[in-house]
């Protein structure tokens, strides 16, 4: 549990320091000098007296009473001791041990490690790491790397779960400008895990003063129900959140018996919690450190970019990733656009992207940004383009980009390509608190992204029109594998999700009896095998009696057959939905066009269950085939709303039926809104 002692310490001990600033022990002294820690700061050494002008003791018992946190820099057989004097002799409530040699190495590393956390939770004390490079906050740099970024109370607060990448990604963030408000190194995560220090900054949030950017690098997802619910909530409270989540293939080559069990991997599962959490995915430190840049400016309202240069190649670049990405680049005319060009050299053009040309004035750059601000209804943010030949100075072009970052209501992305003929300018215009691009499509990439990262959902579960104490009673009963198809339509009758008329048959009389019911012509598809289109398992437009036994006869001789379904012949447009439970994260789902579509296209979108109407309707319309679910060419679509409203029954199904491990309705047919299932398969594993 994070904690005021390691927040802000009033007194601070590092055990094991050194005078050889080369060594962990005596680079974190000496970045905590530098940063002027305010409180009392304590060493140990056991060879030394003094270690950099600071008085030392030999002997973790000798320190005073109440030192409030211990940074441990001393190989790990060495720590559990020490942790027990500071914990239970010495008051001491906050721990940071970057030593390695821990649970990472052996087992006897991880019985250590186990030890130590008992020590500690026994006191309520917090830990950061072990096997970690410390953290960082206004208040002290208790790293023992650099560099050490600009501390400010509306910097980033950024969580790392690996300490050499944490280095990294500061050092990009600082070529954009990027401020801190704190880093925290989890290391180990022996008992505080990047989940856990983002529980902290949700609870004690303060609207007032707290950081409003959160910054995640993680290796894996120890508890996702935490991570969801702490972030929804920041960002409800006015957070952006970035992270970057790797080691995202791991699971993607597990076999699986249905196609959404082969479609859905734990990397699916991660991308479908940070979209139902609001969390913007990151794949890269500069893909992350853009999208940061991107919060520290003021937030995105609308999708209409003025792009305003005076290179015209950049801006076409960067207008075609925009356009990419759903955003957009409007064009602009009329008295006030006629107006602005008035004020701009001959050949400058205002259309959007606004070129104001090589010989463009820092004066002008302002009446541009000041039109489109003010004057120009159909433009919510400004992306500003303006490097140097090396020709002139151009401070002053960035002093006036300076001041209207502060001034405008509008967000403005100012894009500095030109990082050797100013580098001193752009280091004048960094260190005055601005931030800056380098790359003007990486800018566009990193703005639609955000624009495209959908708000926290709604955590409300609809349970309307759905029998769940049906719903569990079959699950009850029902044996572990492949549930019979009378099993199938039982659980989908329980839910609510409509399906195709259909019977059984193990015997000719059986089928023959149950086809009048149906009625010619019917679709017969062999019971037993899992993918039956596979192992000639069905068959279309059966319309007489010869036909039906001839075709019974030949699938019963289908190895694993133990009946033929029949269904009556359906048209319409082939969608699926299905889904597969993860561990820890619950079940995915999925959807997308049906049939083969599935696994050529691969055509599909993820969400988290349970889900509401807006996550499945998001779900749906972000499918690549969704122009064919609308209908094209005179072809009927699927009814978009009772497409979401079937993914939504699966869901809450499934949120209270993790026995299902695997499930695939596919197709669903779909014409206007008359939408059936018309295969469907279910495994259970209880």
């Amino acid at each position: 549990m994070i904690n005021e002692q390691l927040i802000n310490p009033r007194s601070i001990v590092v055990i094991g320091a050194s005078d050889n600033v080369q060594k962990p022990g005596g680079k974190i002294l000496k970045n905590i000098i530098d940063g002027n820690f305010k409180g009392d700061l304590y060493v140990t050494n056991l060879k030394s007296d003094e270690v950099q002008g600071i008085k030392s003791y030999r002997d973790v018992k000798d320190l005073p009473d109440n030192v409030d946190l211990a940074i441990l820099a001393v190989a790990a057989r060495f720590c559990s001791e020490a942790v027990d004097v500071l914990a239970r002799e010495k008051n001491t409530k906050a721990f940071i041990i970057i030593s390695a040699g821990f649970s990472e190495e052996n087992e006897e590393g991880a019985r250590l490690e186990k030890q130590i956390v008992e020590t500690i939770d026994s006191v309520e004390g917090c830990l950061i790491g072990p096997n970690c490079v410390g953290m960082l906050s206004v208040n002290h740099n208790s790293v023992f790397t650099t560099p050490i970024p600009t501390l400010e109370p509306d910097g980033a607060d950024f969580i790392s779960g690996s300490g050499a990448t944490a280095v990294f990604i500061i050092e990009a963030g600082m070529n954009f400008g990027l401020k801190f408000n704190s880093v925290y190194s989890v290391g180990n995560s022996a008992q505080t895990g990047v989940e856990d220090v983002l529980e902290y900054l949700d609870e004690t949030f303060d609207p007032e003063k707290s950081s409003r950017v959160k910054l995640l690098y993680m290796e894996s997802v120890k508890d996702p129900d935490k991570l969801l619910k702490h972030a929804s909530s920041l960002i409800r409270k006015g957070c952006r959140i970035a992270a970057i989540k790797s080691g995202n293939t791991e699971a993607g080559s597990r076999a699986a018996s249905s196609h959404t069990g082969a479609l859905a991997s734990s990397d699916v599962a991660v991308d479908a919690l940070f979209k139902k959490a609001g969390i913007v995915r990151c794949y890269g430190r500069q893909e992350l450190a853009n999208v940061a840049a991107v919060f520290m400016c003021k937030e995105l309202k609308g999708k209409n970019i003025a792009v305003i240069t005076h290179a015209g190649g950049p801006a076409v670049m960067l207008t075609d990733a925009l356009s990419l990405g759903g955003l957009e680049v409007p064009h602009i005319e009329g008295p006030k656009a006629d107006a602005l060009l008035g004020k701009l050299f001959p050949g400058s053009s205002v259309a959007n992207p606004i070129d104001f040309l090589a010989t463009g004035t820092a004066e002008q750059l302002g009446d541009i940004i000041d039109a489109c601000d003010t004057d120009f209804d159909n433009i919510d943010a400004m992306a500003v383009v303006f490097g140097s030949p090396g020709l002139f100075p151009v401070r002053d072009v960035y002093e006036v980009l300076h001041e209207k970052m502060k001034t405008c209501k509008k967000p403005i992305y100012p894009v500095l390509p030109s990082v050797v003929n100013v580098k001193d300018d752009i280091e004048y215009f960094l260190g005055k608190g601005n931030v800056g691009f380098p790359d003007e499509v990486q800018l566009g990439y990193a703005l639609t992204k955000v624009w495209q990262t959908p708000v926290p959902a709604n955590d409300k579960v609809d349970m309307d029109g759905i029998n769940m104490p049906e719903i569990r009673r079959i699950i009850d009963g029902a044996d572990n594998g492949y549930v019979s198809p009378e099993t199938v339509q039982a659980l989908l009758d329980a839910a609510g999700i409509p399906r195709v008329k259909e019977l059984v048959a193990e015997t000719v009389d059986e089928l023959l009896k149950g086809v009048g019911e149906v009625g010619y012509p019917v679709v017969m598809k062999v019971v037993g095998p899992v993918h039956k289109s596979d192992v000639g398992g069905v068959v279309l437009n059966v319309d007489n009696d010869e036909q039906l036994k001839s075709e019974f006869s030949r699938m019963m001789q289908i190895k694993d057959a133990t009946g033929v379904l029949v269904q009556p012949m359906l048209s319409g447009r082939e969608i699926f939905v299905g889904a597969k439970y993860e561990p820890k994260f619950g079940h995915v789902v999925l959807c997308g066009l049906g049939g083969i579509f599935v696994e050529v296209l691969k055509d599909v979108s993820s969400g988290l269950a349970p889900l509401v109407k807006d996550e499945a309707l998001t779900m749906i319309k972000n499918l690549k085939g969704y122009k064919i679910i609308q209908g094209i060419r005179g072809q009927e679509g699927v009814d978009e709303n009772k497409f979401a409203e079937i993914i939504v029954r699966l869901s809450t199904m499934l949120r209270f039926a993790t026995e299902i491990k695997e499930m695939d309705i596919n197709p669903l047919l779909g014409a206007g809104e008359n939408i059936v299932a018309v295969d469907a398969r279910i495994r259970i594993e209880k």
